[in-house]
């Protein structure tokens, strides 16, 4: 914490731990001051706790990106860096960002995280069909279309044969030719590949169903703000989903 001198008003600093009673007790101290405005870097999750306190407080919270806070030159330090954020707050020079209600900011936080654990597990699936020289990602460009998964469901089953997973892959969609997915799925695909893709499939299906009870309970908690979104929504290239990853923001 730190206030800046100006015109009466004396230059304090003072150090709190990010346990809960001592935030309570910064708290309270900036209460008993007379403070109305509090700023905050935006670092990692660190301002979360502390925000979770002083909000019910009553002041007003600005949490700044810390990309756009000039430090003072020379040594950096946390006492410093306080005091440099009070004096650009007392001279109207911070911009606080977007905060949404903490359940929301949350919810919308894991769903991008569950979103990009899929992605990896994607990406994990065509790093095991190239181990076991299978490129389907040369002939396939949707790895959770219905196609690649009836191919995936037969090497699974230990249905390996060329031409037999070609012929499964007769979609007008497919711009490969019969012979050159027959050549893509001709490949080495050995028991503890199989085991692996059991293993991937069965993560991805518990993140999708993860990533839909997520949306569920996101749109839930949503509706009072439906109208709004709806108007956001008229924006080109703004739909629901680009606005829950705002959200997390």
């Amino acid at each position: 914490m730190a206030t800046v001198e100006g015109e009466g008003i004396p230059k304090e600093t003072c150090s709190f731990t990010s346990t809960t009673r001592s935030l309570t007790e910064l708290k309270d101290r900036l209460l008993a001051l007379g403070i109305t405005h509090v700023a905050m870097e935006s670092t990692g999750v660190y301002w979360k706790p502390v925000m979770n306190i002083l909000e019910p407080g009553g002041f007003t919270l600005l949490i700044v990106n810390a990309h756009h806070i000039k430090y003072v030159p020379g040594h950096k330090t946390d006492k410093k860096d306080s005091v440099w954020i009070c004096k650009l707050l007392r001279a109207g020079l911070l911009k606080g960002s977007f905060v949404p209600e903490q359940s929301q900011r949350d919810l919308t936080r894991y769903r991008c995280k569950l979103v990009q654990n899929l992605a990896t597990e994607h990406n994990r699936l065509i790093r095991l069909f190239e181990d076991a020289n299978l490129k389907l990602s040369s002939v396939f460009s949707d790895v959770t279309g219905k196609t690649f998964t009836r191919v995936i469901n037969n090497v699974i089953d230990d249905n390996t044969y060329p031409g037999y997973l070609a012929s499964l892959c007769s979609h007008w969609r497919l711009k490969s030719t019969q012979e050159e997915i027959a050549l893509a799925v001709e490949g080495k695909f050995r028991e503890h590949h199989r085991f692996m893709l059991r293993a991937i499939r069965r993560s991805m299906e518990n993140l999708t169903e993860e990533i839909k009870a997520l949306d569920k309970e996101i749109t839930r908690r949503m509706q009072p703000f439906e109208e709004e979104i709806e108007r956001l929504c008229q924006i080109p290239v703004i739909n629901k989903i680009r606005q829950r990853t705002c959200l997390r923001k």
